[in-house]
């Protein structure tokens, strides 16, 4: 065992957990707000855009993430009028490229459990606002988001602990979080158990805290929805 090499380079893993955290919290940041707008519009009466936010979804749940953030950082620069454009600096950095995947990708699935959540709802509730003569901004603020999130906060939650699992792919396009430090560390001291180790027990911390995080949400704004023990 080396676990000596651990410790020397456990700086390294403390670094890597910070831009593990920081990818994590901004692509759920971006994507929350994006994901209660495609979700409030997934019933519109437009059929057309009910079909194109359908499609977003499909295409983005149904091919893996891994796929979407090659196409997107080797794909894009196939294209002259990309890399002659303004936005090429940006699109030409592996963090902008994985954040860009990372919110299409957790948005996909942030929308379908947001629009489940409306769709659980019960239309008296709706009735009633109308009837009450609520606008339709009034109604989205005071009953449709605060019964969507509530009634979201379990699967909400599977998916952010996926969306911090799933940062471990930074690594394939040369960012430095948590995995790619274990990966850095296997190629230089040709040791392969005791780096991923280290890096499968940050994860799990981790995890551990996003799981009692999302426990208490759900003690204190869902519990009305548990059922009733005799």
């Amino acid at each position: 065992m080396s676990w000596d090499v651990i410790a020397d380079n456990f700086a390294r893993f403390l670094d890597g957990a910070q831009l593990t955290l920081l990818l994590t919290a901004i692509a759920l940041l971006i994507a929350f707000v994006l994901s209660i707008a495609l979700a409030l519009l997934r019933d519109s009466p437009r059929w057309w855009l009910r079909h194109l936010i359908g499609v977003y979804t499909l295409v983005f749940r149904g091919t893996p993430l891994l796929i979407q953030l090659f196409l997107i950082y080797y794909g894009l620069a196939q294209f002259e009028l990309l890399r002659a454009s303004f936005v090429w600096p940006w699109l030409s950095s592996p963090l902008v490229c994985v954040l860009i995947a990372f919110v299409l990708n957790t948005t996909a699935y942030t929308t379908e459990i947001f629009a489940g959540g409306l769709r659980h709802l019960p239309p008296g509730e709706v009735e009633a606002a109308r009837a009450y003569g609520m606008s339709p901004w009034t109604q989205a603020r005071r009953i449709l988001l605060p019964a969507m999130l509530t009634r979201s906060l379990s699967l909400y939650g599977n998916e952010t602990i996926m969306m911090l699992h799933a940062t471990s792919l930074a690594s394939t396009v040369t960012l430095m979080e948590i995995t790619g430090v274990a990966r850095n560390i296997t190629l230089n001291y040709y040791i392969q158990f005791e780096p991923y180790v280290t890096a499968g027990a940050i994860y799990l911390l981790l995890t551990f805290v996003l799981v009692g995080a999302f426990r208490f949400a759900e003690w204190r704004w869902a519990a009305y929805l548990q059922p009733r023990r005799g």
